[in-house]
């Protein structure tokens, strides 16, 4: 009886979350190559002829300004010499430029783009406010935690019975019913780790305390908060010194590669500086200079932060499969395409189970 209520609750939930889990599904995989199709597609846009050396970041943000007449609010420059540099300018517009000459390639609203375009869809359904608000976000959080409830209670069907290694076969020559519901528990046992903690780390993004609080108690640790940005005071007369403000920055963190330029939007806030040091899978380290007298305020280094810290902070490249190379990039799209499958083959093992015996599934 017990089995059977689980079974009707496991097709419930697929019911009710299957179009939301197909749509993560197809967006995620699409986004773990969609910078490169992006790229590949229109590469007079986001790619760039290699020379010597960029130009200097003071220079780049004048030309920026100068020629868009806005200001710039960040600048993301690119480690491939071939790669375009984004900059986010600040009525939310981005552009994408030539780091040699200055030249803007592509003016863009950033969802407007492929990369965007499939971003947007997979987080919050593309529905945005003038206000940045994102009411659909929570449908898709919550579908993502029915797939990990799923997990684990298709999970329990398949380990409960006994002879749960022999289940794990397939029969290539079975019938179709046969085949596929072989097909969903196979590769729903094996997808299993890594899916749940691919969905878990995707609903991080929303349910934050809730999570961190899990992970807090799963690392036996606390997840220390990013100091908060310093203020600066400045004289009138004060000139900006953005390129001697960077050189300072990264002397601080010598070993540390920069990620994102974050320009002051007033006078009295600090320039910030994002930057990924060796022991870093993701950019997650500080670095705050007043860009008037270019000195350091403050520094953070992210891998000298607690375990659960550094746990935490691992979640979003492990969430894209970009952690340890092309090969587990790859291995992330029969990951991530893997939900799509079983809503499909749950579905068709409905049908099957509905129509009359004669015209059972062959």
């Amino acid at each position: 009886m017990v089995k059977l209520w689980l079974r009707r609750i496991h097709l419930l939930i697929a019911v009710l979350a299957g179009l939301f889990l197909i749509n993560s599904s197809i967006t995620g995989t699409l986004l773990i190559y969609a910078k490169n199709i992006q790229q590949t597609i229109n590469p007079a846009y986001w790619q760039v002829e290699p020379q010597t050396s960029p130009l200097d970041l003071a220079t780049l943000v004048h030309k920026v300004e100068l020629t868009t007449s806005e200001k710039v609010r960040f600048i993301e420059p690119e480690n491939a010499p071939n790669l375009a540099w984004q900059v986010q300018l600040n009525n939310q517009q981005y552009v994408s430029i030539n780091p040699y000459s200055g030249e803007i390639l592509l003016e863009y609203d950033f969802y407007d783009t492929f990369y965007g375009f499939n971003l947007g869809l997979h987080r919050w359904l593309l529905m945005q406010d003038k206000d940045g608000n994102t009411p659909l976000r929570v449908l898709v959080a919550t579908a993502t935690l029915c797939l990990i409830i799923e997990l684990i209670l298709g999970f329990y069907l398949w380990f409960r019975p006994k002879n749960r290694l022999k289940r794990l076969k397939i029969n290539k020559k079975a019938k179709n019913k046969v085949l596929f519901y072989q097909l969903h528990t196979v590769i729903g046992v094996y997808v299993l780790l890594p899916l749940l903690l691919v969905a878990f780390s995707g609903i991080t993004f929303y349910w934050k305390t809730q999570t961190a609080s899990v992970v807090e108690a799963l690392t036996f640790g606390k997840i220390e908060e990013r100091p908060a940005p310093p203020t600066i005071q400045v004289l009138p007369s004060s000139q900006l010194q953005i390129n001697l403000a960077i050189k300072n920055g990264l002397n601080a963190l010598p070993q540390a590669s920069l990620f994102r330029v974050y320009m002051a939007a007033d006078h009295t806030q600090a320039m910030a500086l994002r930057l990924q040091t060796p022991a870093e899978i993701h950019a997650n380290s500080w670095i705050w200079v007043n860009p008037y007298s270019a000195q350091v305020l403050n520094v953070h280094d992210a891998s000298q932060t607690s375990f659960s810290t550094q746990v935490w902070n691992y979640r979003y490249k492990f969430h894209i499969g970009d952690f340890a190379g092309p090969i587990i990039q790859f291995v992330w799209i029969f990951v991530g395409l893997s939900p799509l499958f079983f809503v499909l083959s749950g579905c068709y093992l409905l049908y099957c189970r509905k129509i009359k015996p004669k015209r059972a599934c062959k």
